[in-house]
This record gives C-alpha cells, structure tokens and sequence, in this order.
C-alpha cells in the first residue's frame, strides 16, 4: 500500500472511526490527500489586515487640509447619523476600515486584537464565515451605535466591534479557551474575560454614553455590545446551523405546543439524515462532508451531517 493511501485511510478513519476502524478507499481519490494539493497562502485575517492598513496610509496621505477633494471622499466612509438619514448605507460598513489618524495606538491595538483572536478562530470557522462574521459585525454594531445616538448626532469609525465579535465566537466554539494577559502572570477562561468586558461596556454605556457624556478613552460601548451581540447571533444561529432548536435557553421557555413541534422537526430531520443510506448514496454524502471538513473545520458541520458520519461508522462496522 502506497503513502497516499495509507494517509487516505488514517485521515478517514479519524473522522469516521475514532474506536480504530477505517473507511477503505472513501477518500483517497481527493485532491486534498494527494501531494500535490496547496493550501492556501493568505488567509482571510491578512486580507483583512492589509485593507485595514492601507484604508490607514490613505488617510495620513488624503487627509492633507490641501487635498479637500480627498477629505471629501474620507468623509463619504464614516459612519454618522447624517449619512444614514441620507441612506448612505455603505457606511455601515466602510467605517470600519478607517481609524483615528491623530493617535496611532487606535489602528495598532485594533490590528494586534484581530492578529491574536483572529489567527485562532478563522481555522475553526473557515475562511468565509470569518469574513462574513467581520462584515456582520461592523454593521450590526453600526446599527447599534446609529440606535443610541440618533438624537445627539456624532461619527464614528473604527473596527474594534470586530474584534469582540471574535472573541465571543472563539469562547462558544472553543469553550476551553484560556488567555494571558502580558500585565497578569495567570491565565483567565475567555469566558470569564467576556463576561467582566460586558459589565464594563455597559456601565459604560448607561453612565457615559447613552446620557450624551464623553467616555473614557475614546471608547463606543454601544459598538462594542453591538459587535459582542453579533458574534452571539452569529454562533447561535450560523455557525451550528440549528435555527431556534439549538438554543436550549429558549426551548425551555417555550410552551409545550411549540416544544412539541420542535421535537417534530427534529424527528423529521433524524429521518432525513438515514434516507441516503436507503437511497445508495453513502459515498456521496460522506464525499460532501468530508470537502466541507476540509474547507470549514470539523466545527462547520451541522447536527445532521454529524449524524450520518456517525451513522457511516456504524453501517461499516457492522461488515
């Protein structure tokens, strides 16, 4: 037996087998179990970070008082009431390419955060849905800034909200997380880190920024919530791919007729998910999740596609 197939059937037997029984020849025509398969060299968190910093270097170099045809079309990205009013809606998310030029460590911390979280998360959530939970949370917590200043007018930009949405994500796919802070000699559970940010950015919110008053630093609690709320949503309702069913918190608080049609959805999607061992298409199925493994990560997959690799295994052992 060549490398490449004893590599076909150890990957397999990993994913479908972990008691020692492999799945013989389910993979080993893919592309990505041969040599010459190339993973790809930029991620999108470098994508990311290179627009942000060339977003940086355009405004030191547009934001030149004699360039006010420039200034003109940097004004066009931030995110202010005024805008919204105008439907400019692009606003929503172009204000998080743009940073305060007048302080340096604005831009720095904003890119060191999305380096140290980002780097972790996007290889358990794959490329797209980091890119598409960076987009969601400069827009959501867009929303939410729009929401509480409304009245009292203002701009905003920046993309720190992105950077508590990676948190909150990384905490609920990778439970075990731990962090360590350089100024403290222990490590914290990312959990209980996002816990004391939460109390901090909303007393922040309630006693600085909702009464029209400035917050300490510069902050904009009402983003940051946004961008934590998001990064909730994101994994409650995106990345488990369960709906309303996967949140347990508000099954239980549902009343029995709603509960009862819940357990019915789910009778119906168990069913579903054993149809294609009836239908012949093992093979296929199993194909189809085993590219998604290797384009989104073992945590991309849905309870019903966990399912019938489970149910592979048990067809397999039972020949």
């Amino acid at each position: 037996m060549d490398c490449d197939s004893q590599r076909s059937r150890l990957v397999v037997g990993l994913v479908l087998t972990p008691n020692g029984d492999t799945f013989p020849t389910m993979a080993s025509d893919r592309t990505y179990m041969r040599n010459e398969y190339q993973r790809p060299r930029t991620t999108m968190l470098v994508w990311i970070v290179s627009a942000i910093s060339a977003a940086f270097v355009l405004q030191l170099i547009l934001g030149s008082p004699k360039l006010g045809a420039a200034n003109r079309m940097l004004d066009e990205m931030v995110l202010t009431i005024g805008s919204i009013k105008q439907w400019h809606l692009w606003t929503l998310l172009t204000h998080g390419l743009l940073h305060d030029i007048q302080s340096f460590w604005h831009v720095l911390f904003t890119i060191l955060g999305l380096v140290f979280v980002g780097r972790e998360l996007e290889p358990l959530i794959g490329s797209r849905r980091f890119l598409g939970l960076f987009v969601a949370s400069l827009v959501f917590s867009g929303l939410c800034w729009c929401a509480v200043h409304w009245s009292q007018g203002g701009a905003h930009i920046g993309a720190g909200a992105a950077l508590f949405a990676f948190l909150v994500v990384l905490s609920e796919v990778n439970a075990s997380t731990e962090m360590t802070l350089f100024f403290f000699p222990v490590s914290f559970r990312l959990r209980h880190i996002i816990l004391v940010l939460l109390a901090l950015e909303s007393l922040a919110l309630l006693f600085y920024e909702i009464p029209g008053a400035g917050v300490p630093l510069g902050l904009s609690p009402s983003s940051h919530l946004g961008g934590m709320l998001a990064g909730w949503l994101f994994f409650k309702f995106v990345h488990t791919g369960g709906g309303w069913d996967r949140t347990a918190s508000f099954s239980l608080s549902l009343p029995s007729w709603l509960r009862f049609k819940s357990r019915k959805r789910s009778t119906r999607a168990a069913s579903a998910s054993t149809a294609p061992w009836r239908s012949g298409n093992l093979r296929a199925d199993v194909d189809r999740i085993l590219d998604k493994i290797n384009s989104h990560g073992f945590g991309s997959l849905s309870d019903e596609e966990k399912q019938i690799l489970d149910d592979a295994k048990d067809l397999l052992s039972k020949h």
